[in-house]
């Protein structure tokens, strides 16, 4: 005969197990319907963007995504929305979620819950021709930094000047507000700016694209966490892929999907929901 404490202990995991497995089935609508519907938007390399040669979708996200589906039993159905639609597409019921690499925001959880999964940061980077000069953040002072103008990136280069220039008797950085990512390469290539900014899970992509041309100048100087937004009232698939992503991360598919993208940094554990600042 067991001891009782073996006996309890027995339970106990069993009662762990049985828990973790309903956190990981889909709910009756989705299981009806046999597929998750994901939105996304494919401009954001290596996170969700169309493959040159066969023009698929591909990327970290749409991998994960469908990871997250078959774990769940089901089928991911993709459909591309421009990133302004998203949330609007949750909340008419258009998608089931949405996988864009979409920062957790206390503004945006006022219509949606967040199933956190990833972390993002502010990263500053020059070029080759400027490295000898520029060897760390703190050779931008006086400099030409750019980032897109539709991120809040260049509030977060003004702030770190002010902290890291100003507030030390340096000259400040002057923030130039691009048309996006594309135009800041571009203007640091022909050296109008001297470095820019962009997101550190988006660097080592365009490093591989482009190999000897970009140089990152330290860490990412800001940190943000990257979720999947679901609509208030599906509180149960919000559970369900957050322990679909909780099995992915115990098997070692989260690890893997990350080493195939260069996103070894980004790693996110353990996965919350709502957690972004």
């Amino acid at each position: 005969m067991k001891p009782i404490a073996t006996l309890a202990l027995a339970a106990a995991a069993l009662a762990a197990s049985a828990s973790l497995a309903a956190a990981q089935t889909a709910p009756d609508r989705i299981k009806q319907a046999g597929k998750l519907v994901i939105a996304t938007f494919p401009n954001y390399a290596p996170i969700t963007y169309k493959d040159p040669g066969s023009n698929t979708l591909t990327g970290f996200d749409i991998d994960l995504g469908e990871a997250i589906a078959k774990t769940l039993g089901v089928k991911a159905e993709w459909q591309e929305i421009a990133f302004a639609q998203m949330l609007p597409s949750l909340q008419t019921g258009r998608v089931d979620m949405v996988m864009a690499g979409m920062s957790d925001l206390p503004t945006r959880r006022e219509v949606a819950d967040f199933v956190d999964y990833m972390t993002s940061g502010a990263q500053f980077y020059t070029i080759t021709a400027l490295a000898n000069e520029i060897k760390s953040p703190a050779d931008l002072c006086g400099k030409s930094v750019g980032a897109s103008r539709s991120t809040n990136w260049p509030q977060q280069i003004g702030d770190w000047s002010k902290a890291n220039c100003e507030g030390k008797g340096k000259p400040a950085i002057t923030v130039v507000g691009t048309e996006g990512s594309v135009d800041a390469r571009t203007q640091l290539k022909t050296q109008r700016l001297q470095a820019a900014v962009q997101g550190n899970e988006t660097l080592p992509y365009f490093q591989k694209l482009e190999p000897n041309t970009y140089v990152p100048l330290g860490k990412a100087f800001t940190q943000s966490l990257v979720g999947i937004p679901f609509t208030k009232a599906e509180g149960g698939l919000r559970d369900a892929v957050k322990g679909a992503l909780e099995k992915l991360q115990a098997d070692g598919t989260y690890d893997q999907l990350l080493a195939k993208y260069g996103l070894q940094d980004n790693a996110l554990k353990p996965i919350s929901i709502n957690k972004g600042e």
